[in-house]
């Protein structure tokens, strides 16, 4: 218990971390301006060089770029065995909202855009990180920092990079912002996203409507038949989310879309939905139907080696005065990409708040140092 470090540590570092955190929330970082998301890597590498780290980039085309930054174990590799930290570097909000939500701090708690969703998780692996260095409590395994760029949008520029790094280690310790009641994510539901796209004939719909094939008549039959697989018990839940179609009311329309989201808890229900997709058919003669899409994140289910990981979790938590809970989410994360490998996983490290994805978004910073806390002494306890 004597290695480990408590939230008093860090205490005295809340103002110095609250500065880091306003640094980075006003460098905006949407993820679909890679040029904003490549500003915030650049602010970060001057810190990660200062605690020594070995850093590789990760270019990108279409997102910024990944930056991994490693630190070897003490006269050892810097594979094999480690620790794994993830954190994201890009918001959901687009560039210019920080003018309407700028950085402000009243009440015990930050605002701005990105604070929890994950900006303050950056500051809180800078901080702990550096904090092992000084007191000379580096844990006796290799350490790995991920900062991505593309969560927000589904990953598709980082997930290879993702479940490589997370096979290397024994442990992923994935930072984001921990549920309302402080508890740690120890099960996630899978997510899915598709679009249907059918095409008709147009016609006049006053003149020539027999001749016409109606693509939203069509589209109408496979909205109720996705609404219907909604299935409450298993905890699969599925939801046409935008429609459209058409030009005008007197012109029969011959395209219409439907984007669908669906959120599973295991990959049984992810192969019931594949199924469903895969036989997708036209309802009405001459449209013709397109599938877009599937399974984007796998679930995080909570599992036996999930049940362990947390007990263990929980152990060192209580060494460090700290009690957590744990709970699921509808919500996916990049841990969903490590949970299928078989590798030990622990999400929700991050720090209390609320409002994510909107202008409520906001840090209590109560929590700063017991959350950064817990990250260092996951990383000095691991058994």
């Amino acid at each position: 218990m004597t290695d480990l470090l408590r939230p008093e540590h860090f205490e005295r570092q809340t103002e110095a971390m609250l500065a880091q955190l306003k640094t980075l929330v006003e460098i905006e970082s949407p993820s679909t301006d890679k040029a904003s998301v490549d500003r915030l890597s650049a602010a970060l590498l001057p810190a990660l060089t200062e605690l020594g780290a070995e850093i590789t980039i990760d270019p990108q085309t279409d997102f910024g770029d990944n930056i991994v930054a490693r630190w070897a174990a003490p006269g050892g590799p810097t594979t094999t065995g480690g620790i794994l930290l993830m954190c994201h570097l890009d918001t959901v909000f687009p560039l210019g909202v920080l003018a309407r939500q700028p950085w402000r701090v009243e009440g015990g708690k930050a605002f701005g855009p990105g604070t929890i969703d994950m900006k303050a998780s950056v500051v809180m692996a800078l901080t702990a990180l550096g904090e092992l260095q000084r007191s000379g409590r580096w844990p006796a395994r290799p350490v790995t920092l991920l900062l991505s760029s593309d969560e927000e949008t589904g990953s598709a520029g980082s997930r290879a990079l993702i479940e490589r790094l997370a096979a290397e280690h024994a442990l992923t310790l994935c930072l984001e912002p921990c549920l309302p009641d402080g508890s740690l994510k120890t099960a996630r539901k899978g997510i899915g996203e598709v679009e249907l796209v059918v095409r008709g004939r147009a016609s006049h719909a006053g003149t020539n409507h027999a001749d016409g094939r109606n693509a939203i008549h069509e589209l109408a039959h496979h909205i109720l038949a996705a609404q219907a697989l909604t299935d409450y018990s298993r905890g699969t839940t599925v939801n046409v989310g935008v429609i459209s179609g058409g030009t005008r009311s007197n012109v029969v329309p011959d395209e219409a879309r439907a984007s669908i989201d669906y959120r599973v808890p295991t990959m049984m229900e992810a192969e019931r939905l594949a199924a469903w997709t895969a036989g997708l058919k036209p309802f009405l003669p001459d449209l013709t139907l397109e599938v877009q899409g599937g399974l984007n994140r796998p679930p995080m289910p909570r599992d036996a080696l999930m049940a362990a990981t947390f007990a263990q979790a929980q152990a060192i938590a209580a060494q460090i005065g700290l009690t957590i809970g744990e709970g699921s989410t509808g919500g996916g994360s990049d841990a969903n990409f490590v949970a299928p490998l078989g590798v030990a996983v622990l999400d929700g490290l991050g720090p209390g708040g609320n409002g994510a994805h909107s202008e409520r978004e906001h840090l209590v910073i109560a929590s700063l140092p017991e959350r950064t806390a817990l990250l260092a002494s996951l990383m000095i306890g691991w058994a």
